[in-house]
């Protein structure tokens, strides 16, 4: 599959290059748990040798319930993320919801990243590729992959050419989700790397009525899945203590587990890659 590679802040991702991890719990909740996930996160990775990017919410726009918390907000969060981007020299990532808070991101972040539910907004997707950052999309629940070619054009369309496509499940009913391994290779045929969103594929939207529920115990599984069809790298959502995460806490993986599955994933990862240089 004829992938290109995009950098981001010396990391490469996408053609024969090594597995990405994207990982970080899903909203900031204080500075230091956040700055301890990290950098548990960012020693795991340098003890197996795995490209790390940390992702984390400032603000969680979409969340089920009135009164879910969302997050930090842009200012403290985004100062947050700096010092963790500071203190580690690792690359960042986060989510944004508001055209008007796009040009404040791009200032601090590597990786922009558009919302599943957000993925057709075509005035939010055009303004974060002006930035030239890379944007990583995530394909809704709601859409076919075939369907990301479109957006796909709409940031090629401003001069961005740095793109990632993330698959995070797909609705299938009502309060579940299902994967279509099928999706990475039909995304990766646009020429853009695919990211493989193990948590949220897992996730049980609206389930618990105020909130979404989750079965991470087939976050493993999945993510292997997709690193055997040939995902180009992973996005996990990671916490020191999930039950009392506040955020997706059914569905994120716990820290302590962390090393085990991302031992697990590289080896397989690594087996992949060599099928396919005997393709060659």
């Amino acid at each position: 599959m004829n992938v290109k590679e995009i950098n981001v802040a010396g990391i490469n991702i996408g053609k024969d290059n090594p597995l990405v991890l994207i990982a970080g719990p899903c909203v900031i909740e204080e500075e230091e748990t956040c700055m301890d996930i990290a950098i548990e996160i960012n020693n795991i990775t340098k003890e197996l040798d795995i490209p790390f990017i940390f992702k984390a919410s400032y603000d969680k726009a979409n969340r089920s319930s009135i009164n879910s918390y969302r997050g930090p907000g842009l200012k403290k969060g985004l100062s947050i993320l700096k010092k963790i981007r500071n203190k580690l020299h690792i690359p960042i990532t986060t989510d944004v919801h508001c055209i008007n808070e796009v040009k404040k991101v791009a200032k601090i972040i590597d990786i922009i990243q558009i919302p599943a539910f957000l993925c057709r907004q075509t005035s939010l997707i055009f303004e974060a590729a002006k930035t030239k950052k890379t944007i990583n999309v995530k394909k809704g629940q709601f859409l076919s992959p075939h369907d990301m070619k479109n957006i796909i054009h709409k940031i090629n369309s401003v001069g961005n050419f740095n793109i990632l496509i993330t698959e995070r499940g797909t609705s299938f009913g009502y309060h579940n989700l299902v994967v279509d391994f099928r999706g990475i290779p039909i995304m990766q045929s646009f020429g853009y790397p695919i990211v493989f969103d193990a948590t949220h594929s897992v996730q049980l939207p609206g389930a618990l009525e105020n909130s979404s529920s989750g079965e991470k115990e087939f976050v493993s599984y999945l993510s292997k899945a997709a690193v055997a069809v040939g995902c180009n790298a992973l996005f996990l959502e990671v916490h020191k203590n999930p039950q009392k995460a506040l955020c997706d806490n059914a569905n994120m993986v716990n820290l302590e587990e962390l090393y085990i599955l991302l031992k697990e994933i590289k080896s397989l990862y690594n087996l992949v890659q060599s099928f396919n240089s005997i393709k060659q």
